[in-house]
């Protein structure tokens, strides 16, 4: 958190611009908080990331990076000064509190708030600050049809990409002066689930993105109707997509630094972060976006090895023949269908095309046979929709392998000594294992960041059957999202290994690797 609070702005006033001071005279004598961005005394001339962050002219901002920069503070101060009806989030609502806190010790008081409803009145009640929170999936629609002109995330990486997307759809103001704006603030993501934030500030954050952008520079999205992910557009003009105008927003990211605050500078906290243990020291004290995610304990394949596999993937590398085609077949919805070809150990990029592009049993086929070579055979979740474009595969003299992960296994992991509830089961723990550095079988991965969160995204758990694996449709309920790319790539490793039954105690067990060239 930054300062100054009514009492401590005196250490900036000589540092202030005559316009600054005019803007601080206005609120003063309408009797509101004296708030104003940070200044380095040391470098008064030089526009502080916070004070850049609070004049961005970026509808949608992302303000951090590193711990201590001010990013509470900046909400709090948006709020306070610039705005008429805000609000405020963090994730669960206990973290709310040391939000109020902080703007009571801006305020000089509690006076106006509604602890109840979680609300402050001020300027007479011409103001109103709000605090909100959505700790499961679904707590997001609490807060549909709610206008505000100025909504902050707090921590933006703990949220949900679709609790965000969901909540921002608000964001107005029948006020034709008033301003709108989102601003969020938070450090990298330290699970796979905020993963989504590198990809949405992708232009920034993500160090393989075609068309970098400088901190602070603006750049221009738009989601078409029908579509499913965000495109980017060179300018913010209006324009006609099949007969509907698009308005584009804009987008920004500023870094936020420790050194850059001179009240923390002035204490102990930056030797704090630096005596953090890895990664949380990259993340927190350098705002290392790239350093990656800590794991869940029960994460099924480490993130690290997903990284690896990665790094070791080049274009245009593939041996030999196709060996298989992975499918994940999505009708409608907002599910995708993803198709993986693998030849041997290479895997290459996914064929990725909205659900809606495969209604039915027929187009579905349709667009394997486009991607389907060498004669290889088609991988296929045979659950559900995969069903009808099995029969039209096979019906047509496709060789196909059906995948029923719902069926019972009787194979067991490397070991030989836990079995698996199911094959879905089986088949996300041979990925790991196929991943596996010490073990595995040298996989190269595409360099997706998509397809590396889906693969970290399933948890797993011991129970008396043997290993059971998180359930799609529980981690849709958790992350918001399928994990498609994953289960494309899992259905891609081959299906007909030869396993060590639990049943058969007359078997000697060997070292059971798993050869992906056998096709």
């Amino acid at each position: 958190m930054s300062f100054p609070t009514s009492s401590e702005l005196s250490a900036f006033l000589p540092y202030l611009t005559e316009s600054e001071r005019a803007e601080l005279d206005k609120l003063l004598i309408r009797g509101n908080p004296t708030w104003v961005p940070l200044i380095n005394p040391e470098k008064p001339t030089i526009r502080s990331p916070q004070r850049q962050a609070y004049d961005s002219a970026a509808d949608i901002l992302f303000y951090g990076g590193q711990a201590g920069g001010g990013k509470t503070d900046l909400l709090i101060g948006l709020a306070l000064t610039r705005h008429q009806r805000s609000i405020l989030f963090r994730r669960e609502y206990k973290q709310l509190h040391a939000i109020v806190e902080r703007a009571a010790e801006i305020l000089g008081g509690r006076a106006g708030y509604n602890a109840q409803d979680r609300r402050w009145a001020l300027d007479e009640g011409q103001r109103l600050l709000r605090f909100g929170a959505c700790q499961h999936p679904g707590d997001e629609r609490a807060f549909q049809g709610q206008p505000y002109d100025f909504m902050g995330f707090d921590e933006i990486t703990h949220f949900l990409e679709h609790q965000f997307r969901w909540i921002i759809a608000w964001n107005r103001t029948s006020d034709p002066g008033q301003r709108c704006r989102i601003v969020c603030t938070g450090n990298p993501p330290t699970t796979a689930e905020g993963e989504w934030v590198i990809r949405f500030w992708g232009p920034w954050l993500d160090p393989d993105h075609p068309r970098p952008a400088l901190p602070g520079e603006i750049r221009w999205f738009a989601r078409l109707p029908g579509e499913d992910e965000d495109v980017e557009l060179e300018s913010g003009e209006p324009f006609d997509h099949k007969g509907k105008l698009i308005r584009p927003k804009s987008r920004s990211f500023i870094p936020s630094s420790v050194e850059d605050n001179p009240f923390l500078m002035a204490t102990d906290y930056q030797s704090t972060l630096q005596a953090l243990p890895e990664p949380l020291r990259s993340q927190l004290l350098e705002g290392n976006f790239t350093i990656g995610s800590e794991d869940d304990p029960w994460q099924i394949i480490p993130t690290d090895w997903v990284r690896r596999a990665q790094e070791a993937w080049l274009p245009d590398t593939k041996r030999g023949e196709m060996s298989a085609l992975g499918v994940d077949i999505a009708r409608g919805g907002r599910d995708q269908t993803v198709l993986t070809p693998r030849y041997g150990a290479w895997f290459a990029e996914q064929a990725v095309v909205p659900g809606k592009a495969t209604p039915d049993g027929p187009s579905a086929a349709a667009l394997i046979m486009k991607h389907l070579r060498d004669g290889a055979a088609v991988q296929i979740d045979v659950i559900g929709v995969g069903a009808s474009v099995f029969d039209h595969l096979r019906g047509n003299g496709i060789r196909c392998v059906p995948i029923n992960s719902a069926e019972r296994s009787t194979a067991t992991e490397r070991s030989g000594r836990l079995g698996f509830v199911n094959q879905r089961a089986e088949l996300w723990w041979r990925m790991r294992e196929a991943l596996d550095p010490d073990y595995g079988e040298s996989l190269m991965l595409p360099p997706d960041r998509e397809l590396r969160a889906d693969l970290c995204a399933p948890r797993w758990r011991l129970t008396a059957r043997g290993i059971q694996v998180e359930e799609k449709d529980e981690i849709i309920r958790r992350l918001g999202r399928s994990t498609d790319k994953g289960d494309s790539a899992v259905y891609a490793l081959p299906s007909h290994v030869k396993h060590r039954s639990r049943g058969d105690r007359n078997l000697v067990r060997t070292e059971r690797r798993y050869d992906i060239h056998r096709w």
